[in-house]
C-alpha cells in the first residue's frame, strides 16, 4: 500500500507517519520508485503499537525507540521484550510527601513477605515495586492499617485477572508476533487500569447504596 492508504487504515496522519519514519520508529517501506514506497501489514501493526505508546501511555519518542529496539531484538526473550515495554509505561510515580521512615520500613517488610509467599518473580528495580511500598507506607501513616490488611486479598484478585489477561493475549494465533503481543499488553495495561478503577467505583457506589441509603419515609439508614 502507499503511504496515503497506510494513513487511512491506521488512522495516523501522513505527516505523523513521515515523522515516525524519520525517527526510525517505523521500518522504511519498499521503494517502488525514487519518490515512492510501498508499505504492508507490518507497518500497520507497528503504527498501532507506536500510537499506543505515544498517545495512550504518553511515552517519550526516545523511550519508544528503546522499546521497539527490544521488540526487534533477536537475543531478548519475549518476557524481556514485554518487560521493556511494560517498564516504559509504568514509570515510577513521585509522591507529593514522604511517609515516616518507620512506616516505610514496615511497608517494605510487608511487600517483601507478600512477594516471597506468593512466589512472584519481580526484579528489585521494578518501578511498580517502589510505588507499592510507598503507597502502603502512606496508608500506614494516615492510620489506614485496616486497608493495608487487605493486601493479600488485593493480590489474590490481581493475580487472577492478570493470569486471565496474559492467557487471552497469547491465545490468538492471528496475533502472535512480538509486536502484536506487546500491543495487546500495553493497551490492556493502560486501558485495563481505567476499566478496573471504574468498575471498582461502580461497585463501591452500589455496595454503599445497599448498605447506607435511607429507605423511603424514614430518617435512619439501614445497617
Amino acid at each position: 500500500m502507499r503511504i496515503a492508504e497506510l494513513s487511512r487504515i491506521s488512522g495516523v496522519p501522513v505527516p505523523t507517519i513521515k515523522y515516525y519514519l524519520r525517527e526510525n520508529l517505523l521500518p522504511p517501506g519498499e521503494l517502488t520508485s525514487p519518490n515512492q514506497a510501498s508499505y504492508g501489514d507490518l507497518h500497520v501493526r507497528r503504527l498501532r503499537l507506536v500510537r499506543a505508546l505515544v498517545d495512550l501511555a504518553g511515552v517519550p519518542v526516545a523511550q519508544v525507540k528503546e522499546v521497539l529496539d527490544g521488540l526487534d531484538s533477536d537475543t531478548l526473550s519475549l518476557h524481556d521484550q514485554i518487560g521493556r515495554a511494560h517498564r516504559a509505561i509504568t514509570a515510577r510515580r513521585q509522591l507529593a510527601s514522604h511517609p515516616p521512615e518507620a512506616a516505610t520500613d514496615a511497608a517494605t517488610a510487608q511487600v517483601e513477605a507478600l512477594i516471597d509467599s506468593r512466589g512472584w518473580k519481580v526484579a528489585p528495580d521494578a518501578p511498580a515495586l517502589t510505588t507499592l511500598i510507598e503507597t502502603i507506607a502512606v496508608m500506614r501513616s494516615l492510620d489506614q492499617d485496616h486497608l493495608v490488611g487487605l493486601l493479600e486479598t488485593y493480590a489474590d484478585a490481581v493475580e487472577k485477572f492478570t493470569t486471565l489477561e496474559l492467557a487471552a493475549v497469547t491465545s490468538r494465533p492471528d496475533r502472535a508476533t512480538p509486536d502484536q503481543i506487546a500491543e495487546s499488553v500495553i493497551i490492556g495495561t493502560i486501558l485495563g487500569e481505567t476499566l478496573i478503577s471504574t468498575l471498582r467505583l461502580l461497585s463501591q457506589e452500589s455496595t454503599s447504596a445497599h448498605r447506607w441509603t435511607q429507605p423511603p419515609g424514614t430518617g435512619t439508614t439501614t445497617p
